[in-house]
C-alpha cells in the first residue's frame, strides 16, 4: 500500500509515519513547514524519522520519501498525485488553532478550504482508494448533548476553524457522492503527547511552569476537555485506513448517506476538569503552577466529550491511555527536548 501523509512533520503527521513505517507501508510525506509555530520542532520530528538530508530520502527508512510542498499549491498537488499515484491519503496538513483563528482568518480559508480541495482534486482523478482526513471536535460548538455523538447536528460553530473543519466534512461528503471516493473524517479530541504542539496546553502549561512564569487559566479554570493521548489517535485511524466506507441506506441522520462517507470521533470519553489536569501536570513536573485567572477567549466552548462507540464497533479499539499516563510521558519528553 502506497500512502501519502499530508502534513508529516506536525504532531499527528509524524506519529502517523511512524505507525505506517512499522506496518510496511510505502510513504511520502509532504509538509510546507510554516511557521505558525517554531519550524526547528518541525524539522526535528523529520530528523527523526531519518529526513536529515535535502534529497527527501530517509536514511533510517528507505520506504520513506518526503517533499516540501503545500496542499494549496494546485500545480504541486496536482502533479504529486499524477506521479506518485496513491492507494491511500491521510490528509492531516491544515491550519491549526481555534483562537488563532480569530487574528488570521484568510490563513484557514487557504489552507483548510482551497488546500483540502486540491486533495479531494488529485483523490477523484486519480483513482485514490480511500481518503482519511482530519476533522476536530470543535466542530460540535456548544453542544449540549453529552458525550458528542457523530449523529447530533454540528450547524453551529464557534470558531473560523471550527467552520473550516465542518467544511471540510461537507466537501468530502460531496465528492464521495458526485465521484465514489470513500471518504472517512476523523473528529480528534484534544490531542496531546511527547512532540506536541507549543501552542496547546500541555506545552505552553509544562513551559511556564518549569520557568517560574504564571499560567493563564482561561475561562476561571471553568471548562473540560477530552484530553487524548497521541498514539491512541493514531492507532484508531490506522485502523481504519484499510477499512474504507462503502455506500450508506439514506440520509435521513447526519452520519448516514447513500455515499461511501463516514465520520468518527476519536477521544478518551473521560472528560478532565481544566484545574485537575493542572494539579496532574504540576505532579508530573515536581512543581507548583502559579495561576492567573482569565475570562473565556472568543471561539471557546466550555466542555468536549467524545462517544467513540462506532469506532469500537468497527475496530475493536478505544483511546485510553490515562491523563496521569500520557502527561508523565509528555513531560519527560519535554525536560528531555529542551534540556
Amino acid at each position: 500500500m502506497k500512502v501519502l501523509i499530508t502534513g508529516i512533520a506536525g504532531f499527528i503527521g509524524y506519529y502517523t509515519a511512524l505507525n505506517a513505517l512499522s506496518r510496511g507501508l510505502e510513504v511520502v510525506g509532504i509538509d510546507n513547514l510554516n511557521d505558525y509555530y517554531q519550524t526547528s520542532l518541525k524539522v526535528s520530528r523529520l530528523h527523526q524519522l531519518g529526513l536529515t538530508g535535502n534529497d527527501g530520502h530517509s536514511d533510517k527508512y528507505p520506504n520513506l520519501k518526503f517533499m516540501k510542498s503545500d496542499i494549496a499549491d494546485l500545480a504541486a498537488m496536482s502533479r504529486l498525485f499524477e506521479v506518485e499515484k496513491f492507494d491511500v491519503v491521510i490528509h492531516l496538513a491544515a491550519q491549526a488553532g481555534v483562537r488563532y483563528s480569530i487574528e488570521n482568518p484568510h490563513s484557514y480559508i487557504k489552507s483548510n478550504a482551497e488546500g483540502f480541495l486540491n486533495i479531494l482534486e488529485g483523490c477523484r482523478h486519480n483513482k485514490v482508494e480511500h481518503l482519511v482526513y482530519a476533522s476536530s471536535s470543535s466542530v460540535y460548538g456548544e453542544n449540549s448533548n453529552i458525550p458528542f455523538s457523530t449523529q447530533d447536528p454540528v450547524d453551529h460553530p464557534v470558531s473560523l476553524y471550527a467552520a473550516t473543519k465542518r467544511s471540510n466534512e461537507l466537501m468530502a461528503h460531496t465528492y464521495s457522492h458526485l465521484y465514489g471516493i470513500p471518504t472517512t473524517g476523523l473528529r480528534y479530541f484534544t490531542v496531546y503527547g511527547p512532540w506536541g504542539r507549543p501552542d496547546m496546553a500541555p506545552f505552553l502549561f509544562t513551559k511556564a511552569i518549569m520557568n517560574n512564569e504564571p499560567i493563564k487559566v482561561f475561562n476561571e479554570g471553568n471548562m473540560e476537555r477530552d484530553f487524548t493521548f497521541v498514539e491512541d489517535i493514531v492507532e484508531a485511524q490506522m485502523h481504519l485506513i484499510d477499512k474504507p466506507p462503502g455506500p450508506g441506506q439514506d440520509y435521513s441522520k447526519p452520519n448516514s448517506s447513500k455515499a461511501p462517507f463516514r465520520i468518527y470521533n476519536i477521544g478518551n470519553s473521560n472528560p478532565v476538569r481544566l484545574m485537575d489536569f493542572i494539579e496532574t501536570l504540576e505532579n508530573a513536573i515536581g512543581k507548583k503552577a502559579e495561576k492567573i485567572m482569565m475570562p473565556a477567549q472568543p471561539g471557546d466552548v466550555s466542555r468536549t466529550y467524545a462517544d467513540v462507540e462506532d469506532l469500537f464497533k468497527l475496530t475493536n479499539f478505544r483511546p485510553q491511555t490515562s491523563i496521569d499516563l500520557g502527561l508523565a510521558k509528555f513531560v519527560s519528553w519535554y525536560k528531555g527536548y529542551y534540556s
